[in-house]
């Protein structure tokens, strides 16, 4: 969440947990993904923090979601990246070479972080051809300090919740109409893990949301694309800065 908290501590208290089983939040219990909901709310209790915006990305934003729909007294505006009420992915089976080609990026990546061998070898032949559609320097650098350490700190236990999360087709579609607040939904054109079509689905069914659909990005369109898509979130601050900033504590989780 570094793009985002970087982009915004200038003007906000800005927080980014690591949820339950991911990160630093190292649990050996058994947990549901509910159970997030539920250190959230205790986070926001702790920092003595009545109303917030909150920024979700991928499984973040689901989570949002469902912040704003449990708890809507703590929420004053969504910002949902890369996600969806309903969530529906289009990716394709992965091959042998793909799984090859990914290890192998992935640790000449760790060791000179966007190089040109990844970016323009490996990498567009490997997983990381449904993550990215811009393999940019920047992109593989975020990867490099970012992405590779998220995924191998995901807990055996994350992975689990995820998964049962999975099997019960979430859709929160039909509930969504329920948040009023102000929110802003962005979207890669070329997502495959969360497809546009969906998060613009989810865009549709929310009273008060304005979209963005970006040409040519993917699930990681916010390392593809840092400049534009900040860009676009202040100016939606700047928009709604009145309506936002009412009654809350100006954080961002």
């Amino acid at each position: 969440m570094g793009v985002f908290t970087a982009g915004l501590c200038d003007r906000y208290r800005t927080l980014a947990p690591d949820l339950r089983g991911y990160g630093r939040s190292r649990t050996r219990s058994p947990f549901d993904l509910e159970d997030s909901l539920t250190d959230l709310v205790e986070l926001l209790n702790t920092q003595g923090i009545e109303r917030c915006l909150v920024l979700g990305w991928s499984l973040g934003g689901i989570l949002a979601i469902e912040l704003a729909l449990r708890h809507p007294e703590r929420v004053a505006g969504l910002i949902l990246v890369a996600t969806a009420a309903r969530p529906v992915g289009a990716h394709p089976p992965t091959t042998w070479v793909e799984l090859v080609n990914t290890g192998l990026g992935s640790i000449l990546n760790a060791i000179a972080p966007g190089n040109r061998l990844v970016r323009a070898g490996l990498g567009p032949r490997s997983l990381y051809r449904y993550l990215l559609r811009q393999h940019t320097p920047h992109a593989y650098h975020r990867l490099a300090k970012e992405g590779l350490g998220a995924f191998l700190g995901t807990s055996p236990g994350a992975h689990r919740a995820l998964n049962r999360a999975l099997a019960r087709r979430y859709n929160r579609l039909p509930d969504v109409g329920a948040i009023s607040v102000p929110c802003l939904v962005l979207c890669g054109a070329e997502d495959c893990h969360i497809t546009a079509a969906a998060s613009l689905e989810t865009a549709a069914h929310l009273p008060s949301a304005e979209s963005r659909c970006y040409p040519n990005t993917a699930h990681l369109l916010p390392w593809e694309i840092p400049g534009p898509l900040l860009a676009d979130i202040d100016d939606w601050l700047s928009r709604h800065q009145q309506e936002l900033m009412a009654n809350q504590s100006s954080t961002f989780g």
